[in-house]
This record gives C-alpha cells, sequence and structure tokens, in this order.
C-alpha cells in the first residue's frame, strides 16, 4: 500500500480514463467522484473502479464520447440520456436540473437512462444538502439478487441513498445497498484470491459459499431477506420502468470487459422543506430526532464516521494498493 494525496490520485484516475477513451469532463467528472468514494472510506465505489471503466471504455461496453441529453422535462421532473457513457455527466445535470426545479416547485424527480454504474449513490447528493434540499437516490444494477424463493440473480445489488441537511453540521448520509454486503466487496475478495464470510453470497446451484468467485458466478444474499428482495424490486421498477433503462436480468456484470452496454437507470428525487412545514420547522424537528438519538451512548450517526474520514483524508491522502497505482501508472517520487 502505497499513501496518494487526493489530488494526486485524481489525477492518475482522470488520466487513465483519458487514456482508455473518456472525454475531458467524462474523465474529470468520474475521476472526482470515485475520489470522494476512497476520501469517505468507500474504496469499494473509490479508484478500484478505475480498470473496469477503462475496459468498458476501450472494449466499447461504455461510450467515452457521450454527452448526456435531455428527453423529457416538465416543472418538477427531468429524463436524461447518459448515451450508454460513464454515469456521472448525466447524473451531476440530473442533480443540478433538479435542485433548480425543486427550489421552484418544492419537489424534483430527475430520471437518467442508458447508464453506467453510478459509484457511491450519497455523492450525487451533497450538492442538494447544499441547497437545504433533502434528497433521495437510486440505481439498478446488473442481476444479483433472486427474487425471493428464487435462484436465479434477477434484480441487482439496487443501491439507495438519502441525504438529510443540517443547519450548521455536516448532513446525515444514509447509503447502502440492498444485498447483505456491497457486491463490490466480493469483486475485490475475488481479485485478491480471499474467501468471504459466511451469509454474503449464494453459489450457481443457490448454495452458501466462502468462495469469492463462485459467489461472482451465483447471487447475493439479499440484506433483511424477503424485505430486502422486496426493495430491490421497488428500485428496479423505479429505476427502470420510469426511465426506459435495462433491468438487472437485462445487463451483463460489470466487473467483466466482455458484454453489453449495461444501460442502468438512476432516479433522485429532491424535496425542499419550504414546500412543507417549511425549512425552520424541519431543522427543528430533524435535531429533536438527531438530539434523542444520540443520547444513547454508542449510537452514530449515519455518515459521521465517513465525514471524519474524509477531513483526514483531505490532509493526509488515502492508501492504495499498489498494484492498482501500478495500473494507472503511477510513479513514486
Amino acid at each position: 500500500m502505497t499513501t496518494v494525496s487526493l489530488s494526486v490520485l485524481t489525477q492518475l484516475a482522470r488520466e487513465t480514463l483519458e487514456a482508455a477513451g473518456a472525454n475531458a469532463s467524462m474523465a474529470t467528472l468520474t475521476a472526482n467522484a470515485l475520489v470522494f468514494a476512497d476520501a469517505h472510506g468507500i474504496a469499494t465505489h473509490g479508484v478500484s473502479r478505475v480498470p473496469s471503466y477503462a475496459l468498458h471504455l476501450s472494449s466499447g461496453r461504455a461510450d467515452g464520447n457521450a454527452e448526456p441529453e435531455i428527453l423529457k422535462e416538465k416543472a418538477s421532473s427531468i429524463l436524461i440520456d447518459a448515451g450508454t457513457g460513464l454515469a456521472f455527466p448525466a447524473c451531476e445535470l440530473a442533480i443540478a436540473s433538479a435542485i433548480k426545479k425543486a427550489k421552484e416547485t418544492g419537489i424534483c424527480i430527475a430520471g437518467v437512462t442508458n447508464s453506467h454504474h453510478f459509484g457511491m449513490a450519497a455523492y450525487h447528493l451533497e450538492p442538494a444538502t447544499r441547497e437545504n434540499l433533502i434528497g433521495l437516490a437510486f440505481s439498478n444494477s446488473p442481476a444479483a439478487i433472486p427474487a425471493w424463493g428464487g435462484k436465479r440473480p434477477l434484480f441487482g445489488t439496487n443501491p439507495i441513498a438519502a441525504a438529510f441537511p443540517r443547519m450548521q453540521s455536516e448532513p446525515v448520509m444514509i447509503d447502502l445497498s440492498l444485498s447483505q454486503v456491497a457486491r463490490g466487496k466480493v469483486i475485490l475478495a475475488a481479485r485478491d484470491n480471499k474467501p468471504i464470510p459466511d451469509g454474503w453470497a449464494l453459489d450457481s446451484e443457490g448454495k452458501p459459499t466462502n468462495d469469492a468467485k463462485a459467489a461472482l458466478k451465483g447471487s447475493m444474499q439479499a440484506a433483511g431477506g424477503v424485505k430486502g428482495a422486496m426493495l430491490a424490486m421497488m428500485v428496479e421498477v423505479l429505476c427502470v420502468a420510469l426511465t426506459g433503462a435495462s433491468f438487472g436480468f437485462e445487463a451483463d456484470p460489470l466487473y467483466d470487459d466482455v458484454g453489453n452496454k449495461p444501460r442502468l437507470g438512476q432516479v433522485f428525487i429532491l424535496i425542499d422543506p419550504e414546500a412543507l412545514a417549511g425549512q425552520q420547522t424541519y431543522f427543528d424537528r430533524f435535531e429533536s430526532l438527531i438530539e434523542a438519538m444520540l443520547e444513547d451512548n454508542g449510537v452514530r450517526l449515519p455518515g459521521a464516521r465517513r465525514h471524519d474520514l474524509a477531513k483526514i483524508a483531505t490532509s493526509e491522502g488515502v492508501d492504495v494498493p499498489d498494484s492498482l497505482l501500478m495500473q494507472m501508472g503511477y510513479q513514486a517520487a
């Protein structure tokens, strides 16, 4: 492992993506998002994704020249086509548009179609919290979770996130996938030839496995059993039936350079508290909840640890595997 500053890591990621075929804007926005995830301690959605993104660009699974396009919009809604490029330019446009509309009308739903893996879900919501808006984010992903009672992967791990602004503190950020653990952890374990714990995944026969590579050929266990599987179905409907994107079972796995263009869907919902009980009421009521939560020793607000890690990473950098740095052309001083 080597400790690398966030600025150097961002430059390495950007240059690697550009070399693989991403245009300057796509490479920059993607690098920024991935390094944000590393800084917040989410290595599975950080620059560890650069090699697979680069393979998708060079193999044609993602279009490096794509520019996001607005397909349809109304006062409180907008649909954006990512053009089968990497997700981040389209997601940035979706959030920027939704912020403006939500501040005008009180709420906005922004959909993205023909998209790709969108990284750390909560990342996209930070700009909304800076405008004192509540944000919700959803994305589908290639099939990994069976419908309850089945063994064939059908739904994606389908991350969901929520961001709640606070008046004088960092926002509360909730970010989770609907599998028992993020599939990225299994991908990293397979890459490093390490076993995975009990309860994470099933093999292709629907049997529990500790073999990460067998898990990638099988399915992930849903968080909370049947409840997680039903939530995953809800996300598929929101992100696909509303946007025209591909269902998880129609998208080939993202960890391989061979396969189709995933054409995933994302949905963002932004809410202005002022449109309901009012911004001050929202802040007062939310702080009352937080105070009640923190009365119990050991309670930690969602996202608090990640905010602390980001402050450290900003000054000290982050640790990155040497093998990954070599793939991005890093040369130590």
